[in-house]
C-alpha cells in the first residue's frame, strides 16, 4: 500500500469514532433544530442576495461551513497528539517521510471535510428545501468550499499545535481561536444589521467566505461577490498552508 495511504488510514481509524460521529451530528442538530425554531420569533426572514431565507433554512445551511470548520480542528489534534506521545518520530524513523506525513494530513482533513458537509447537509435539508435552487454550479461550489475551507482551518489548527508545547496552551488558544470564527462570521446570523464594527470584522473572517459560498451552491444565487470570496478563500488556504507544511518540515525530531 502506498504510504500516504496508509497514513491517511491511520488518521481516519485514530478519528472517526463513534464518539466523534455522534458529536459532528448532535451537535449541529442542537443549533440547527432548537436554535434555529427558537430564534424564529426574533428573526423572521434573512436577506441573502437576491432571495429571502427563514432562519431554521438560514441558520442550517450556516452549520454546513461551521461543521466543515469544527471536524478539521482533527489536524491539530493529531499533529499535537503524535508529537506529545512521540509517534511522529516514530513515523519519520519508519519509512515514511515527511511530506508524506504532511500530505496525508491534507487527505484526511479534505475527506473528513466533505464527509461533514454531506451529513449535515442530509440533516438540514428539510429545513432548506422550500428555497433550493440547485444548478449546475450547486456541487462544485459546495465541493469547492468544503476543500478550501477544510485546507485553511486544517492549516490553522496545524500551525497552533506546532507552535504550542503544553496541553493546556494547545487547548485555550485553539478553542478561543475556533469559537472567534464561529461566531464572528456569518454563520449564524447575517452581516446585514449588525453593528458596523462587528459586520467589517465577519469579512476578516474565513468562515464567513466559507459560509457564503456554501449558501451562494445550495439557493443558487452565484454573483461578483460570490466569485471574490471564493478567490479570497483560495488564497488564505494557499498562503496557510504553506505556512502550515514549512513548520511541519522544520519540527524537531
Amino acid at each position: 500500500m502506498n504510504p500516504t495511504i496508509r497514513l491517511v488510514n491511520r488518521n481516519l481509524t485514530i478519528s472517526l469514532n463513534m464518539g466523534f460521529v455522534i458529536w459532528q451530528i448532535v451537535f449541529p442538530l442542537i443549533y440547527i433544530f432548537v436554535a434555529g425554531f427558537a430564534y424564529t420569533a426574533l428573526i423572521h426572514k434573512v436577506p441573502f442576495g437576491n432571495v429571502s431565507l427563514g432562519y431554521p433554512a438560514f441558520i442550517a445551511t450556516g452549520m454546513i461551513g461551521f461543521n466543515i470548520m469544527n471536524s478539521t480542528l482533527i489536524s491539530g489534534i493529531i499533529i499535537w497528539n503524535d508529537r506529545r506521545h512521540g509517534m511522529f518520530e516514530q513515523i519519520l524513523v519508519g519509512p515514511f517521510t515527511r511530506a508524506q506525513y504532511i500530505l496525508s494530513n491534507v487527505y484526511t482533513i479534505g475527506i473528513i471535510g466533505l464527509v461533514s458537509a454531506a451529513m449535515i447537509t442530509a440533516v438540514g435539508y428539510p429545513l432548506f428545501f422550500q428555497d433550493v435552487k440547485f444548478n449546475v454550479l450547486t456541487v462544485p461550489l459546495v465541493v469547492f468550499a468544503s476543500i478550501t475551507g477544510s485546507i485553511l482551518f486544517g492549516s490553522i489548527a496545524s500551525i497552533i499545535s506546532t507552535r504550542l508545547k503544553s496541553s493546556e496552551g494547545f487547548n485555550v488558544v485553539i478553542n478561543t481561536v475556533f469559537l472567534f470564527f464561529a461566531f464572528v462570521s456569518t454563520a449564524f446570523y447575517p452581516a446585514q444589521g449588525a453593528p458596523p464594527i462587528l459586520s467589517s470584522a465577519f469579512y476578516f473572517n474565513p468562515l464567513t467566505y466559507l459560509v457564503d459560498v456554501v449558501r451562494a451552491g445550495i439557493f443558487g444565487h452565484f454573483d461578483g461577490l460570490v466569485a471574490q470570496e471564493m478567490i479570497i478563500l483560495a488564497a488564505g488556504a494557499g498562503v496557510l498552508f504553506v505556512v502550515a507544511t514549512r513548520m511541519l518540515s522544520r519540527l524537531e525530531v
